[in-house]
């Protein structure tokens, strides 16, 4: 059976090597985003450039989203110009940004009525899963369409799983970006722990990360704590953004995140700072500034 044809919108950190790797597997690619230089980056990957949405979904199987957040899957999902007005009935739209669940589910609902399916496929791995296509993809929505894009979802991650109905899979990504953040925040005092008693930064968090305070948040990161990279795989500002999902979505359940709600003030002092467009391990200099260095 001929693959199906994918457009793909939003070319970003992690949108253009994951459009890569679909090419890679044998995928007829087409994309839109609004930087030119992303899209002459995936033509010279074998893809095409296309010159608006509506250009790019016309005759797409499949369309996969990834933006940073829901204003902008709002913006390019309805109106005129947008992926609902374009599409074709019938065709799979993949949303796989990290937006609010009820996004996702307002998404799922306006496009049945175009005969547009979606699911909600967020992903956890960063820059690094993304290009090593190792993501952990979370996904909401119908099993007969999660089936149907798990081969796509295959050439992308390693850990693919339907969590549930429409939102479920922001949902299970907003626990995702709890977890991640508690744990960057955690491994970042322990460094400066470490550092200011004299020991051996390397040494200590290679035998850390051989125990139980291990983790993929301390083997990703632990060269970017170490010399100091704060170049962005995950950006504060993103990381904001979804602090703020998760603390809006608990509150709206009932649910106690202590911990997280400190971290997500920790977060948001450090966005305040100007230092919004570093990684997030970064967490790293709000703590040595509370610690009295000047950084």
């Amino acid at each position: 059976m001929s693959l199906p044809k994918i457009a793909w919108i939003g070319l970003g950190i992690m949108g253009s090597p994951m459009s890569e790797n679909l090419v890679k597997a044998g995928y007829q690619v087409t994309g839109f985003t609004l930087e030119q230089e992303k899209l002459d980056r995936l033509a010279a990957a074998g893809g095409t450039a296309a010159g608006s949405i509506a250009e790019a979904v016309k005759d797409a199987d499949v369309v996969i989203t990834m933006v940073p957040a829901s204003p902008q899957v709002e913006a390019i999902a309805y109106g005129p110009d947008g992926i609902l007005e374009n599409a074709r009935s019938g065709a799979l739209l993949i949303d796989m940004s990290s937006i609010t669940p009820q996004t996702s589910v307002d998404l799922a609902k306006a496009a049945k009525d175009k005969g547009i399916r979606v699911l909600d496929a967020p992903v956890s791995g960063g820059e690094a899963g993304a290009i090593e296509a190792v993501l952990s993809i979370m996904v909401g929505g119908e099993k007969a369409d999660f089936e149907e894009a798990k081969p796509i979802f295959e050439a992308l991650g390693k850990t693919i799983v339907l969590c549930g109905p429409h939102g479920s899979g922001q949902t299970v990504k907003a626990a995702n970006q709890l977890i991640v953040a508690v744990n960057i925040q955690a491994c970042a005092e322990a460094v400066v722990f470490l550092e200011k008693s004299g020991v051996d930064l390397k040494a200590a968090l290679d035998v850390l990360n051989g125990g139980l305070a291990g983790s993929t948040v301390l083997t990703r990161k632990k060269d970017n704590f170490l010399s100091r990279d704060f170049r962005p795989g995950f950006r504060i500002d993103l990381h904001h953004k979804d602090m703020g999902i998760v603390t809006d979505a608990a509150r709206n359940v009932g649910a106690a995140l202590p911990v997280g709600a400190v971290v997500a003030q920790l977060v948001a002092s450090l966005r305040a700072q100007g230092d919004g467009g570093l990684d997030h391990s970064a967490l790293l200099r709000a703590v040595e500034r509370l610690s009295g260095a000047q950084v």
